[in-house]
C-alpha cells in the first residue's frame, strides 16, 4: 500500500551509478530511510525532491522492510544553503543531530517542525548563525525529553542570581551563592539565563521572537552546545567541522 508523507531530506547515499538511499525526518514517522531508483538521474522525476535539505512530499510504499520512493515532489529547498560554507556546516550539523535525537517509526512533529523553522530563519538571515544553533540545541533537547534544568538553583532552590552556573553533565545549576567554583560549568548571566529559560518553554511557532545581547548569545551557545553534547553523547563530526569553518 502505498503513502503520502511529507519530509525533509536529512542525507543522501549513493547507490551504483543512479539510485539513492536518503534518510528522512517525517512528521508521521520520525527518521526513516528510502531508496529511491533512478534519483541520481538528472532527469528523474525524484532527482531534485530528494536532494538533502529539501522538504518533500513523498509518496513511498514498503518492500522487504524498506520504504521505497514511487514519487517525490518538492515543497521547499533550502539547498541553497550549500552557497555559504559556513551556514552549510551548520544546516548539516543540524541534521546529524535530528538524527541522533529522534526515533525511528514514531511521531516526531515537533522535531520536523523545530528544523524547519531554523532553516527558515537561516536561509533568510534572520538571525545570527550561533543563536540559531543555539536556539535548535535546547529547545531539540527539551523536545526529546531531556529538558535542561534552568528554573530553580539545585542547592538553595532560588529563581535569581547575577550569574547562574549551569552543569551540563550533571544538568544541574547553581546560584552564586552555592556554587563552589568545581567542576566544568557554564556561567549564565541574567540576560542568558533568560534566553534559556524562554526557548525552553516558548510555544513552538514564536520560538524566536526574543532579542539578547552578543555576550549573553555566547553564553547561551557555549550552555546549549555542552549540554546536547553531553546528551549525545560524543562530538559529531559536522559539529568540530561548523565550529572550525565559523572561526576561519
Amino acid at each position: 500500500m502505498k503513502t503520502d508523507m511529507d519530509g525533509l531530506i536529512l542525507r543522501d547515499l549513493t547507490v551504483g551509478d543512479k539510485d539513492r538511499i536518503i534518510t528522512v525526518l517525517t512528521k508521521e514517522k520520525g527518521i526513516i530511510s528510502c531508496y529511491v531508483k533512478g534519483a541520481l538521474v538528472v532527469k528523474h522525476h525524484a532527482f531534485a525532491a530528494t536532494k538533502p535539505l529539501t522538504y518533500s512530499r513523498l509518496c513511498v510504499y514498503r518492500n522487504r522492510g524498506m520504504y521505497i520512493v514511487d514519487q517525490a515532489e518538492t515543497i521547499k529547498s533550502f539547498y541553497s544553503l550549500s552557497m555559504s560554507v559556513e551556514q552549510f556546516a551548520l544546516s548539516q550539523y543540524m541534521c546529524e543531530l535530528a538524527i541522533e535525537t529522534t526515533p525511528a517509526e514514531i511521531e516526531s512533529e515537533g522535531q520536523l517542525e523545530l528544523l524547519l523553522n531554523c532553516l527558515h530563519i537561516l536561509v533568510n538571515g534572520l538571525k545570527t548563525d550561533e543563536l540559531i544553533k543555539a536556539v535548535f540545541e535546547i529547545r531539540m533537547s527539551v523536545i526529546s525529553g531531556n529538558m535542561p534544568n534552568v528554573i530553580y538553583c539545585s542547592g538553595c532552590g532560588s529563581y535569581d542570581s547575577d550569574t547562574m552556573y549551569f552543569d551540563p553533565a550533571a544538568n544541574t545549576m547553581l546560584c552564586e551563592k552555592c556554587f563552589g567554583g568545581e567542576g566544568i560549568v557554564c556561567p549564565l548571566s541574567r540576560g542568558a539565563l533568560t534566553a534559556v529559560r524562554y526557548i525552553v518553554t516558548a510555544d513552538p511557532k514564536k520560538i524566536f521572537s526574543f532579542s539578547v545581547s552578543k555576550e549573553s548569545t555566547a553564553q547561551l551557545a557555549q550552555c546549549a552546545e555542552m549540554y546536547m553534547t553531553n546528551i549525545v553523547g560524543k562530538t559529531l563530526k559536522t559539529l568540530d567541522y561548523y565550529n572550525f569553518v565559523s572561526t576561519m
